[in-house]
């Protein structure tokens, strides 16, 4: 299993914890028996295995969830080329029509994802095509399904244009999350289906098309980013 490189310190962190634990648990296993006391371990050590060993469980299940948690496996990419994949991993929670400003500059079809702290993390471009805007806006840390969120917290935007039209990406902080990365710059190329970025724990992530693009996906599904087809491009009508 793939890990996304932004998770390898905290497993690291985790890992050594529990090592640490789990050595001292082995170092009290060994010690010499206290003659005056007898055989049995005294009431101060049996206190402190029992706390290393309730730390160095704790310390190992953290750093398996870390890892969980960071895992970036390959997407199925669809190999119609005229199909947006999702974006993010996790719930449909909205679909609606609105007025896009800033790159789309119009009419717009957005869909947000709700990305529990159980979900895939790592965001994929949904659509090929060169980035034409980039955007970080620091802001509050709200729940990531509240419908503020999108305008409220923290989050960075990420523009795409291709030859049917303008594609915007919103990573959007969480509860949780406090820490958002976005890998490509202005003028870069993405392939569809690559990962562009990152969200540390529970987050959200909104896609901005055109109006006129044909929406095949409702609110209520569950996608798996890079995979799931979310719209179908087409050309606008005259």
């Amino acid at each position: 299993m793939k890990i996304a490189r932004e998770g390898l310190p905290f497993a690291a962190a985790g890992v050594f914890l529990a090592g640490v634990c789990w050595t001292g648990i082995w170092v009290l296993g060994r010690a010499p028996v206290d003659p005056i006391a007898g055989a049995g371990p005294s009431d101060a050590a049996s206190a402190g295995e029992i706390a290393l060993q309730i730390s160095a469980w704790a310390f190992s299940v953290l750093a398996i969830f870390v890892l969980w948690f960071f895992r970036n496996p390959e997407p199925a990419v669809p190999s119609d080329e005229s199909l947006v994949v999702a974006p993010g991993q996790g719930k449909v929670i909205l679909i609606e029509d609105v007025e896009e400003p800033d790159f789309i500059v119009g009419a717009a079809t957005k869909i947000s994802i709700f990305l529990s702290v159980f979900d895939v993390h790592v965001q994929r471009a949904p659509v090929s095509g060169t980035v034409g805007y980039k955007v970080y806006r620091p802001g509050a840390y709200a729940v990531a399904w509240a419908d503020k969120a999108s305008e409220d917290n923290e989050q960075s935007s990420l523009g795409i244009s291709t030859d049917h039209g303008n594609v915007l990406v919103k990573q959007i902080a969480g509860l949780v999350a406090r820490r958002i990365i976005t890998d490509p710059n202005q003028g870069d190329m993405v392939d569809r289906g690559a990962r562009f970025g990152l969200i540390r724990f529970g987050s959200r992530v909104d896609l901005f098309l055109p109006s006129h693009w044909d929406i095949l996906c409702a609110v209520g599904d569950r996608v798996t980013v890079g995979s799931s087809p979310m719209a179908r491009m087409r050309a606008e009508e005259g």
